[in-house]
């Protein structure tokens, strides 16, 4: 087992990896974009892969025992399992359409899981150079001040976070705007910002008070931003209500004082 005394560097490592691949992203931000399909509107570019290299490269000097899931990686090679053994657990580019359209919305998400628990977390903007960190017990951090959730505690003045998902077929789009639809007449607005990660971060500094997502790309995209929010004082859960799992690819966040309203409110949206 990873020594806890040891998070401290864990957590200075993946900065440094964050901040390596950060400066790909920025430079390639403003240069013209070599694009592949992953489906009919997911997307994948060079940019991701050289960054996912990159960082892959930079832990595993560092910690060569340790285990590793990529986005790009399991994308291309099917689903990796998640072991007890410390593992980390990396989207190298968390917002792959914003960086294509040049909206500055872009992240490199690295979490550590030790014991199966998000135990360090780091998500980088190099765009609008905002770096969130966190550490199991130890607070979270926007470019090294402290941050906490919201203290909203009304559904009507709250805002809420969701992405349309990647499928474009009827019954999925369908289910997505009907679930939209009858939340919106709860809340006071609502943001799709493209960025899993960057919602959850959003959660933990109080800029969101609501955050929710069905069916995203797997456990790369909130391995990161769930250990941010948690020490930020929030909450992470299953849509449903039940104990978060970080591999069933559904989250829902926010403070502790608007979970139980939003899970009704999500159950009703059903």
């Amino acid at each position: 087992m990873a020594e806890i005394d040891s998070v401290d560097e864990f957590l200075a490592v993946a900065v440094d990896a964050a901040k390596i691949a950060g400066e790909v992203i920025r430079k390639g931000f403003y240069q013209t974009k070599h694009v592949e399909h992953k489906g009919q509107v997911d997307l994948v570019t060079e940019t991701d892969k050289a960054c996912e290299d990159l960082i892959f490269n930079h832990l595993k000097k560092h910690f060569p025992t340790h285990k590793f899931i990529g986005e790009e990686t399991t994308a291309a090679n099917g689903v990796t399992e998640l072991t007890d053994e410390p593992t980390w657990i990396v989207d190298p580019l968390d917002g792959t359409t914003n960086f294509v359209h040049g909206f500055p919305f872009v992240c490199i998400s690295i979490g550590l899981t030790i014991g199966k628990v998000p135990t360090v977390g780091v998500v980088y903007n190099p765009i609008i150079n905002e770096l969130f960190t966190g550490v199991h017990g130890k607070g979270a951090f926007l470019n090294g001040n402290p941050i906490k959730v919201s203290s909203q505690d009304e559904l009507v003045k709250s805002l809420l976070a969701t992405e349309a998902g990647t499928k474009r077929d009827k019954l999925t789009i369908d289910a997505t705007t009907n679930r939209i639809n009858s939340l919106l007449y709860k809340v006071r607005s609502l943001r799709m910002s493209g960025s899993c990660a960057l919602n959850l971060c959003g959660i933990a500094c109080g800029r969101l008070d609501l955050f929710y997502e069905l069916g995203f790309g797997g456990p790369w995209d909130v391995a990161g931003g769930a250990v941010i929010v948690k020490e930020a004082g929030g909450l992470v859960y299953d849509p449903s209500g039940k104990d978060f799992d970080i591999t069933s690819q559904r989250v829902a966040a926010s403070n502790p004082l608007l979970k139980d309203a939003f899970i009704k409110a999500l159950q009703e949206s059903e």
